[in-house]
């Protein structure tokens, strides 16, 4: 399943509830909710409390990407908070089977992150651990960044690695990306992309329906591929 993220980094904080409703009704299925603390990357965002308040205004996935050092510590919390899927980084664990699999006791979907110039060998022994793995296609820290180009080959081997090992896993792409490099980020293997910028700078319902729309044209393409 090909899935829109909006990342929340990109809207309005003035008017969240507001701006969450619009994405949700365009159609997006999940919402990423950037945790960052301040230490792992320069910026500061937002924890637990709008979490929790954000939780009751929406049914869609969240999808919490926690962008903090031993994110292991917040676990327990972050889904007691709403989170769906927890997605930590590879770079912030000193010991990522056991986060991981703290994740999973939750309840909640497990995903690893990996920043652009880690290599995927750093997470694989706990691949068959995860739900999703979350390639970061600029450093993290803040949004409106300019998407760099190697990832796109890294999120290719990734797919292809996966399939050997006979892994349905996730591929998730957060970082510049956008309407024009959506469908390289699809034909490379990438199955869920975040979106801040991209969706709510301009027209939030309009961009979410465009971006579908590639997803749409994506998967008819790809039947008729499959097909031959």
């Amino acid at each position: 399943m090909t899935i829109l993220a909006p990342s929340l980094l990109g809207s309005d904080f003035k008017n969240l509830e507001r701006d969450i409703k619009t994405v949700e009704q365009a159609g997006a299925k999940y919402l990423h909710l950037d945790v960052m603390d301040g230490a792992f990357v320069p910026s500061i965002s937002f924890g637990m409390p709008l979490l929790k308040s954000l939780r009751s205004c929406t049914d869609m996935v969240f999808d919490v990407h926690m962008m903090v050092e031993e994110p292991a510590r917040y676990t327990d919390a972050i889904r007691e908070c709403g989170a769906d899927l927890i997605c930590i980084h590879a770079e912030a664990c000193r010991h990522l089977d056991s986060a991981v699999n703290q994740i999973r006791l939750t309840g909640a979907k497990a995903g690893i992150a990996l920043n652009p110039a880690t290599p995927l060998s750093a997470v694989e022994l706990v691949l068959p651990l995860v739900d999703m793995v979350l390639i970061m296609s600029v450093n993290p820290g803040f949004g409106g960044q300019k998407f760099i180009p190697y990832t796109l080959e890294k999120v290719r081997s990734l797919r292809v690695h996966l399939n050997e090992l006979g892994l349905n896993t996730d591929i998730q792409v957060d970082g510049g990306v956008t309407l024009e490099n959506a469908k390289a980020l699809l034909n490379a293997g990438a199955n869920i992309l975040v979106a801040g910028t991209s969706v709510f700078k301009g027209d939030a319902g309009k961009n979410v329906q465009q971006f579908l729309e590639i997803f749409e044209k994506y998967k008819k393409e790809s039947l008729r591929t499959d097909r031959k």
